[in-house]
């Protein structure tokens, strides 16, 4: 088994640059629920993984790194364990 791919800051600040069509540079490191969001559907996106995050998981992101570590902790709760079937454990469904 092949260990996933694992979101890192740099892709993170790049699918935020998409909302409003903005440079890198200009995304703060501070998210609004809008930008996070947004951020949850380009990621479900981009990795077929549905997240279900709970209030408490979602509200709990208010910066860029808070928002790099759950989704890392997503893919690699979707990551298919020995003898596990398509449904990872923490909120998240391989799609």
């Amino acid at each position: 088994m092949s260990t996933p791919v694992l979101p890192d800051r740099a892709e993170v600040v790049e699918i935020l640059s998409a909302f409003g069509q903005r440079a890198a540079s200009s995304v703060p490191e501070t998210l609004g629920s809008l930008e996070l969001t947004w951020l949850t559907a380009e990621f479900e996106q981009r990795y077929a993984l549905r997240l279900e995050l709970s209030d408490e998981q979602f509200e709990a992101v208010r910066t860029v790194d808070d928002a790099v570590a759950v989704l890392r902790d997503a893919v690699l709760a979707a990551a298919p364990s020995p003898g596990a079937g398509a449904t990872g454990s923490g909120g998240v469904t391989r799609s």
